[in-house]
């Protein structure tokens, strides 16, 4: 998947170089998780797992500070992929902020 990198054709040597995609930063934002599909959630839940990933048989260490930061929109459903448990389980916090109320979205509104 993108998230992982891809693997390049150099054609001076006529052989591939891998290129190393986000995953390898230290903090990863992955906005709307629940948009990415099952692949690269997969690939994202090894990451969480063990800090690192498997690319074409290789495997790839992760640095000693990563840890992903993500946001979903569980209203929206259209469009998504449901989080698998295991993966849900690899978050240390989440948090709900909600709606806010007519009145306070026309104050909102009216303060524009």
């Amino acid at each position: 998947s993108d998230i992982l990198g891809v693997s390049v054709l150099d054609s001076r040597n006529a052989s591939f170089e891998f290129q190393q995609g986000p995953i390898f930063s230290d903090i990863l934002l992955v906005d709307e998780v629940n948009r990415a599909s099952p692949r690269t959630q997969s690939a994202l839940l090894e990451a969480m797992a063990e800090k690192q990933v498997t690319i074409e048989g290789n495997h790839y260490d992760l640095g000693d500070l990563f840890f992903v930061i993500a946001t979903q929109n569980p209203v929206e459903l259209r469009g998504t992929y449901p989080l698998p448990e295991a993966q849900m389980d690899r978050f240390a916090y989440q948090a709900s902020l909600g709606y806010v109320s007519v009145d306070q979205e026309m104050e909102i509104l009216n303060a524009q």
